[in-house]
């Protein structure tokens, strides 16, 4: 898709850094986290269609279906990033939230701006990802206009998922259709261009409140307790004992070793403790309620 960027609203030039080079730090920084706070705002416009986000992705991984983001540079590393903490924080399977980036996995750690210019391997990381109409996927493109993510959300929808687009620019001709947009108008960066700043700031905001308020629809949250985190280090393992003794009452060490017979699994645990079953009968309980903490404790 060709598109002038110099009128792309991310491209533009922000008058009230246009002394960036010369401000005192203490005003450079001022005037940073001003901007900063209008990521803030510009995602606060966007909440209806964040809510229907939400629901897609909410409905498609309760039906054994998967969240896959799509991106280049910046955002592609931000849907990684979302997707990786998924696993720990919500106890999902990795292929329930991936991320797909421009240039592959070393464009993490070493940019390949060059990637994101190809539609048609943005087409093929689709293919090479079997999506199918029981997913979502979501493309990332902060200026709107990056072939790689369009080329991705037609697949697809020709493959029959569920698109969602998020993009921090107006409507560019040539974006691929989208079941659900999303367009926090983040404005002109304090760096010309470098949506690292306010639209990368505006990209996480969406993405963890997408990923974090659909696992809360899947019963992945009780009260606003991570009751499905997998502890895989001292630092959860320690927040798991804590949830048990918030829950059940239960002193730290005994919490500790009920934690132990539930394998580890902070619902199993709650379960056994208020409902006096065994792990076996706790896990039977949580499942016929589709995993549910609620539905068994009240």
């Amino acid at each position: 898709m060709h598109v002038d960027r110099s009128e792309v609203l991310t491209e533009k030039r922000l008058p009230d850094s246009m002394t960036l080079d010369t401000l005192p730090l203490e005003e450079a920084i001022a005037l940073m986290n001003a901007q900063d706070a209008l990521a803030v705002a510009a995602v606060q416009t966007q909440q209806t269609q964040i809510a229907a986000a939400v629901e897609l992705v909410a409905v498609a991984i309760g039906a054994g279906g998967r969240l896959i983001y799509v991106g280049a540079g910046t955002s592609g590393r931000l849907g990684v990033l979302d997707a990786t903490e998924c696993p720990p924080t919500f106890r999902t399977e990795p292929r329930q939230v991936q991320g797909i980036i421009a240039g592959g996995e070393s464009a993490m750690f070493r940019a390949a701006e060059g990637a994101e210019d190809n539609a048609d391997d943005g087409a093929t990381a689709i293919d090479e990802n079997y999506v199918d109409c029981h997913d979502v996927v979501m493309g990332i493109a902060s200026g709107g206009t990056t072939p790689y993510v369009h080329g991705a959300l037609r697949r697809a929808a020709e493959r029959g998922a569920q698109t969602i687009f998020l993009s921090c620019a107006q409507p560019a001709p040539g974006e691929a259709p989208a079941d659900v947009v999303i367009r926090p108008l983040t404005g002109p960066e304090v760096v010309t261009g470098s949506t690292r700043l306010k639209a990368g700031t505006a990209t996480k905001l969406v993405l963890n409140t997408i990923s974090t308020l659909a696992m809360v629809q899947l019963g992945k949250v009780y009260e606003n307790l991570m009751v499905d985190l997998r502890a895989t280090n001292s630092k959860l393992h320690d927040r798991a004992v804590r949830i048990v003794c918030t829950l059940t009452g239960l002193d730290r060490q005994t919490a500790a070793h009920l934690l132990d017979r539930a394998g580890g699994h902070v619902k199993v645990a709650v379960v056994m403790q208020t409902k006096s079953l065994t792990a076996d009968a706790a896990r039977a309980a949580l499942d016929s309620v589709n995993g549910s903490l609620r539905a068994v404790i009240g």
